[in-house]
Order: C-alpha cells, then sequence, then structure tokens
C-alpha cells in the first residue's frame, strides 16, 4: 500500500485446472529426458552461476545492474515448476473453489490514507485497486516522461485481476494469458491451494537458464535470432511508442513464443514473476550456496532501507513493458522486487513443488 499511497499523492488524477501440456514436436531436444506431468516440468537441480558481473553493451550505451553481482555459484534441490505463469483461467478456478478475495479487491476506508491524500480518492466506496501503467501518458514529444518514471503509473482503485487496466478492461477471451494485479500474498495462496509453492529466487533463475551457462538470455546471446522476437517485450521508443512487432503490446497467451530449453515458456518478458525470497540488492554478497532461501531481511526498494515500511520481494523475468534502453530485466540473472501491498497489471507468478526424494511414495 505504500508504493499506492506515493503515487496516489503525487499523480491525484491518479475446480482446480491444469495448464495444457504443449505438443512434444514443439519442444526443443534438451527437454526431451526431462520428466512432465500436468502441465509442469521435473528439473535436476544442481550447481550453477547465479548472477551476472560487468556491463552489458547496448544501442543505447553500457548498461549496469549491480543488483545481480557478484556472480556466485549455487546448488538448488530438485524441483518441479508449471511450464507457463499462472493464467487467469486457472487463477479463476481458485477463486471459485475458495472465494479468495484478492488485495487488489479489498474494501478500503479512507480515514486509513493520509490527511493530504483525502481529497484525491474517490467519494462513494472503493478497494485497494492496482497500479496501471499509463498508456495515455505516453505521449510523443513529452520531455518529462523519460526521466520521471513514475509518470508512467496511475493508482487505479478499479484495477484487479479481472479488470487488469481498470474497470473498463477485461480478461474475456483471455483464459490463456498469465494473471497480473496479485501482490505475493494473493499468490501464495493460490499456490497452497494448488498444492505448490513459489520458487526461490535461485530456483527461478535455474529453471529459466535452461542448462545455458553464462548466456544473456534464456535462449542464448542475440536478443531476437534470426529476426524472430523470443519473448514478449516492448519495442519502439519507450515509453511514447510501442511498435508491438512481437505481435503484442500488452500481455500475451502462454505458450505464444518458444520455450526454453527445459521446456517452459515466458522465463523472459510477459510478466514479472514473484519468489518467494525477500528482497535485498546486496543479497549476492553473503548468499548461502546451498539451494539458497533468500535473505532474513527486506531492503525497501522505493527508499534503500533495511526491514522497514512494506515488505519487498524478488520479482524476475521482466514484462511487455521491458525495453533495452530502460529496463532490460527480460533476462535470467535480472531481479527486481514488488511491493507486496502493490499490484501491478505487469506482474504475475508461477509455482513450484519440491522433488519426491528417490524411492518416495
Amino acid at each position: 500500500m505504500k508504493r499506492l499511497l506515493l503515487i496516489l499523492a503525487l499523480l491525484p488524477s491518479c475446480k482446480k485446472e491444469q495448464a495444457a501440456t504443449a505438443p512434444a514436436s514443439s519442444l526443443p531436444p534438451q527437454v526431451a529426458g526431462l520428466e512432465r506431468r500436468d502441465g509442469m516440468v521435473l528439473l535436476p537441480g544442481g550447481p550453477f552461476t547465479m548472477g551476472h558481473d560487468g556491463t552489458f553493451q547496448t544501442p543505447f550505451g553500457p548498461k549496469e545492474f549491480p543488483e545481480e553481482s557478484p556472480a556466485h555459484k549455487v546448488t538448488v534441490n530438485p524441483f518441479w515448476i508449471d511450464e507457463t505463469e499462472v493464467t487467469n483461467a486457472q487463477f479463476a478456478a481458485f477463486i471459485e473453489a475458495t472465494d479468495y478475495v484478492t488485495f487488489a479487491e479489498r474494501e478500503v476506508n479512507a480515514a486509513d490514507f493520509p490527511a493530504e491524500a483525502r481529497d484525491s480518492l474517490p467519494a462513494e466506496k472503493f478497494t485497494n485497486g492496482g497500479i496501471v501503467f499509463r498508456e495515455d501518458a505516453a505521449i510523443e514529444g513529452n520531455p518529462n516522461l523519460p526521466g520521471r518514471a513514475i509518470e508512467w503509473w496511475r493508482w487505479d482503485p478499479t484495477a484487479n485481476w479481472r479488470h487488469p487496466a481498470g474497470g473498463d478492461s477485461s480478461i474475456e477471451g483471455k483464459d490463456e494469458h498469465p494473471v497480473v494485479c496479485v501482490t505475493y500474498e494473493d499468490a501464495h495462496a493460490y499456490a497452497q491451494w494448488a498444492g505448490k509453492r513459489l520458487p526461490t529466487e535461485a530456483e527461478w533463475e535455474f529453471a529459466a537458464r535452461g542448462g545455458l551457462e553464462g548466456k544473456t538470455y534464456a535462449w542464448g546471446d542475440e536478443l531476437n535470432p534470426d529476426n524472430r522476437w523470443m519473448a514478449n517485450t516492448w519495442q519502439g521508443e519507450f515509453p511514447n511508442s510501442n511498435t508491438g512487432e512481437d505481435g503484442f503490446t500488452a500481455t500475451s497467451p502462454a505458450r505464444t513464443y518458444p520455450p526454453n530449453a527445459y521446456g517452459l515458456h515466458d522465463m523472459a518478458g510477459n510478466v514479472w514473476e514473484i519468489c518467494s525470497d525477500l528482497y535485498d540488492p546486496a543479497y549476492f554478497s553473503d548468499c548461502d550456496p546451498d539451494n539458497p532461501q533468500g535473505p532474513a531481511v527486506w531492503v525497501n526498494r522505493d527508499t534503500g532501507r533495511r526491514g522497514e515500511g512494506t515488505i519487498h520481494r524478488v520479482t524476475k523475468g521482466g514484462s511487455f513493458l521491458c525495453h533495452v534502453s530502460y529496463c532490460m530485466r527480460y533476462r535470467p540473472s535480472a531481479r527486481q522486487s514488488q511491493d507486496t501491498e502493490s499490484p501491478t497489471n505487469h506482474t504475475g507468478f508461477r509455482c513450484v513443488k519440491d522433488a519426491k526424494p528417490p524411492g518416495a511414495p
């Protein structure tokens, strides 16, 4: 809620279903030997290099991501992981079975807001809502936008997983798109209902790399090999013009783009994915190398303060809003965070579950 309040203050206008299994012919040869069941893949675990050191050379100059360093060796245990992000249809089944109310849909008392913000609140009852990318603000030639990220977003009390861009939007006909406008609490509740859990950051990165050690992207070192877009990201000029060269300007259905070498879709782009780890940009400097579970205390990415304010959890993978000039976080090593009270229309999740030891029933 802290980020919702910040944006509100600055911008006052402002029956359990499994994913379908892809045909074997559509999968890369590397995944042929992996066990696959009920829309999940069993990954072997093992050691890999997590994170990234140094800079990336881009058409917009060198880019550094200090929160990804130092690169370090870690080992993860075997685990099952969803082939795709959790879809609207899967999340709807959870809601129908449990009557769960997401954070964005819960009613809010205006008295809980700072006095200086109350003039901007709706007169009628309203809900927590979500944070939505302001397409109307991305105006060609606006000199303020590139340097003021907060201008790109608006708080909308009508935004939620059913209406990801606000009350006038809908997920009708988008059953296979990833669910968005969810928080860590919402994702955790779904995972428990499904008999699963959220991945650790290390598990997520291991899965995204698909066995490709040291590569920039989940598929290699070239962003669009053979002029083929491999993920749902932003093309054009950010944030003024999304040309949609990859076929989409918002979320895309699961399985739209080629899977990685483990048969997993959308490990880059489409929507950010929530992990179980608390977020600390310096965590890799003192990371447990054996099946790491994340730091004991979070760092608030907005203030830099440790253990203060709203909890921040790691998010991975980038989204349809990521562009090389600004974000470039559609890479396995990329990491960011979500304020656990700030659902957005480009953040979702996928689930994992522990692999049973050999011989276990």
